[in-house]
């Protein structure tokens, strides 16, 4: 059986870039603060014996008529709902508690069946509510790249069902990445991060969502892939970082961290790097961090940042470049 990756912190290639810039790209499985809501989301399940019979293209069909379904029903609903909240000309929104739990469900299905526009439209509405986008990073948009992972996982749609959901996903965080950046704090020489997954992963929505936490603190954030270990010991042997994150999206993915660590310790240009881990696994088992030979693990973005500041705190003064 294949070991199926779970979407750890954060997908798509990566750029180096800066705080203040908006993100070029599209888990880590992000690293995400609560498990994923267990509301069934209606997607067709794959045909079974007794369902063999179904006529052709009848799974495309249901997946069109709940698209129509959230386009013209849900989506309009919500657009009310923010109207009576907030009228025109009102210059105060109506700040909601919190996201519920079926707003995470409209936004997996319409990430799975809808169009980027509608995604974006559908976030949109619910932000006009007056939810922080920071609630909006860690209570919608995280578990709902969870559920989407784990629909896969249980054989509910295909990997590439997956990549397009999460490619709307990554498109709704760069619009709104701009607002989320506002207050960013300057940046600083030492702090200078390097987040990446595992060698060969390709799902990296969550580490996507660390990169903006670690930005908005005053960090310079490098992500690109990185294809073997090799590479990673080259990048952190050439450039100076203060902390290397990386995101675990395979189970079987963590056998290979220790050496991956110890190659990573030994090569880099900063004797004193601080390592962090992130996924799925760790969230369930945070003392494997240790036993893998991390420093530190966190259960998502903000917590991450975080983390990165007291790794910082722990490094010598001098910044060795």
């Amino acid at each position: 059986m294949v070991d199926k990756p779970i979407l750890a912190w954060p997908l798509g290639g990566g750029t180096r870039h800066s705080t203040g810039d908006p993100l070029p790209w599209v888990d880590l499985p992000g690293l995400e603060s609560r498990p994923p809501p267990s509301l069934p989301i209606l997607l067709p399940r794959r045909p079974t014996e007794r369902a063999s019979r179904t006529p052709p293209g009848a799974a495309d069909e249901m997946h069109s008529l709940l698209a129509r379904a959230v386009r013209d029903e849900v989506v309009p609903r919500l657009l009310l709902a923010q109207r009576a909240a907030h009228p025109l000309g009102c210059d105060d929104p109506v700040i909601e508690p919190g996201i519920p739990p079926e707003d995470v469900v409209a936004l997996v299905a319409l990430a799975m069946t809808g169009d980027a526009e509608t995604t974006v439209a559908f976030v949109d509405s619910i932000r006009a509510r007056g939810t922080p986008l920071e609630r909006i990073y860690l209570d919608l948009l995280a578990p709902a790249a969870r559920r989407i992972g784990q629909l896969w996982v249980e054989d509910l749609c295909s990997f590439a069902d997956v990549t397009v959901a999460l490619a709307r996903l990554q498109r709704v965080v760069r619009e709104l990445s701009p607002a989320f950046q506002v207050d960013a704090r300057a940046t600083d020489s030492r702090r200078r991060a390097a987040l990446v997954s595992m060698p060969g992963e390709q799902h990296t929505f969550g580490l996507f969502m660390v990169a903006e936490f670690f930005q908005r603190a005053g960090w310079d954030v490098w992500s690109e892939p990185v294809g073997t270990e090799a590479e990673l010991a080259s990048l952190v042997a050439g450039e100076w970082f203060a902390v290397v994150g990386l995101s675990v999206g395979c189970d079987q993915g963590v056998g290979k961290l220790p050496a991956i660590i110890r190659s990573v310790r030994r090569a880099s240009r900063n004797r004193d790097i601080g390592v962090m881990v992130g996924g799925r696994v760790f969230a369930e088992n945070p003392d494997l961090a240790t036993m893998v030979g991390a420093d530190a693990t966190a259960t998502d973005g903000r917590q991450a940042a975080l983390q990165a500041e007291t790794l910082l705190a722990l490094l010598p003064s001098r910044v060795g470049r």
